[in-house]
């Protein structure tokens, strides 16, 4: 793989891979959800299992909540073949899942990472892990309105970064 540069999180999101009304109420319910939204494997059910085979063992191994009412589901290793390029959904909860954070704190914020390489696995989960170190993003995503906010308001938080 050539490298491109630092992997820009504002421009894989997109409108269609933003859920801000999450309804389940327990860890398997929301990684469900998110890898629902996944579009690259939305048609493709062995994908899907796949996906969240990869989730829950990483789950198992330690939770990926992080505190501060975030959680960043990803599977432990990239994901070879299952996508072609790197994904990320985001999901809000508006109640909170509890979800083995570090700080006991339920999350409410959620971005699912799948990479097709190691390198861009790792290099997305040190982005966003660094974009919400930011106690005023946190904030603003938990009030966002829109998808389209959602994307502004992670594209911001890059441009400071």
């Amino acid at each position: 793989m050539k490298n491109q540069g630092p992997i820009i999180l504002s421009q894989i999101l997109s409108p269609g891979s933003i859920q801000l009304n999450l309804k389940s109420t327990d860890r398997e319910g929301v990684l469900e959800e998110l890898v629902n939204q996944v579009a690259a494997i939305a048609k493709q059910p062995e994908a899907r299992q796949t996906l969240l085979r990869a989730l829950h063992e990483r789950e198992q191994l330690h939770s990926t909540g992080i505190g501060d009412g975030v959680a960043l589901p990803h599977a432990r290793n990239a994901l070879v073949g299952l996508v072609d390029k790197p994904v990320i959904v985001f999901g809000r909860s508006e109640q909170g899942v509890a979800f083995g954070a570090i700080d006991g704190a339920p999350s409410k914020l959620f971005f699912l990472l799948v990479a097709p390489t190691v390198t861009e696995h790792l290099s997305m989960l040190a982005r966003v892990s660094r974009l919400l170190r930011e106690p005023r993003l946190r904030q603003e995503l938990l009030v966002a309105d829109s998808p389209r906010k959602v994307l502004a308001l992670i594209q911001d938080a890059e441009t400071r970064m």
